[in-house]
């Protein structure tokens, strides 16, 4: 791989080296979806991978990639949870050791997911820029390699499988709606899908809070901001200012980016419990969220990639007790 750039030679690349770890993920039609939004939509069900979001993709695609001597001295993360599940259950399936730094923000029940699954976890700082300084601090002192979650060509790359597994099966796409955080997953699926279908759409969706990459593609440049409280927390942490990857990658193959109200995350995540007795984190179910909120428009044959299940266990229970009629979206 080349520096600072990602090719679909690279995608095609990771798809066969991830092969045995991340799985092909279904894509299912949406006719509640489909009924309320007037485009045919489907779902690209990222949940269903063994640590429950798209995360692990990049993970195997980085550790798969490194020599042995790497591997012997470990690789190290920060997470605000997904993608370090991800990096642990990949070390652990490998053997090799993981360390994840997390932030005082990130959720108790990940956190608890997180050392079940047998990395070493260190908790401190008030932010995911804060947990990635103390990532690389390790990097430098210990020698381990930094997986990180975003901003680097093999996790992209990873990432990016699922752009061919969509272009495999649905060439008819015309829009496809994608969670943007760091933009790790949105640049692979970019890529990969306008290599194999040039007119295709990509929206990328994030929540109206505290969306950093979609503040820094407003002001040319990458930006800090703090992080606010939301549902989509999978969503938070910043771009990195030094960003190597993804905000040029974005800025150059997303078409358009949206954001979505909590109100409406809240919705989405209800909505699929009750549609399709899908269970999805904020961030997974932002893109649902803009199709509540008209942002397609109609006749479009849309796919959202809804990314992730890992819910609180609070939003869980609420999402049991909730009617079985989710009604339609308002």
């Amino acid at each position: 791989m080349r520096p600072d750039s990602v090719t679909i030679a690279d995608i095609e690349s990771a798809r066969e080296r991830i092969e045995g770890i991340a799985v092909r993920t279904p894509v299912v039609e949406s006719p509640a979806l489909t009924r309320i939004s007037g485009s045919r939509v489907s779902l690209k069900v990222e949940g269903l991978q063994p640590t429950g979001s798209f995360k692990v993709r990049g993970a195997a695609s980085k550790i798969l990639s490194l020599g042995d001597d790497e591997k012997a001295r470990g690789v190290v993360t920060a997470s605000t949870g997904n993608h370090g599940r991800a990096v642990a259950h990949v070390g652990r399936k490998l053997d090799v050791p993981v360390i994840v730094c997390v932030s005082e923000k990130v959720p108790d029940g990940k956190i608890q997911s997180l050392r079940a699954s047998g990395c070493k976890v260190i908790v401190g700082g008030d932010s995911q820029d804060e947990a990635m300084q103390t990532a690389e601090d390790l990097v430098n002192s210990d020698g381990m390699t930094l997986v990180h979650p975003f901003d680097d060509g093999d996790v992209i790359a990873g990432q990016g499988t699922i752009g061919l597994e969509l272009a495999d099966k649905m060439m008819s796409i015309s829009h496809v709606l994608v969670p943007l955080s760091g933009g790790g997953l949105i640049s692979g699926v970019a890529l990969a899908l306008k290599e194999r279908i040039p007119s295709v759409s990509v929206i990328g969706v994030s929540m109206s809070g505290g969306a950093v990459m979609a503040q820094s593609l407003q002001a040319g440049h990458p930006v800090e901001m703090a992080e606010v409280p939301t549902l989509a927390d999978s969503l938070q942490g910043g771009i990195g200012l030094e960003n190597r990857y993804t905000f040029r990658m974005v800025r150059e193959l997303v078409d358009e980016v949206v954001l979505v109200s909590e109100e409406r995350i809240w919705q989405a995540m209800l909505w699929a419990w009750n549609s399709h007795g899908v269970v999805l984190e904020g961030g997974g179910a932002v893109g649902i969220a803009a199709m509540f909120s008209s942002m397609v428009d109609p006749g479009a044959d849309a796919v959202i990639v809804c990314s992730g299940s890992n819910v609180e266990p609070e939003h869980l229970q609420a999402l049991g007790q909730s009617s079985p009629d989710p009604g339609e979206p308002r």
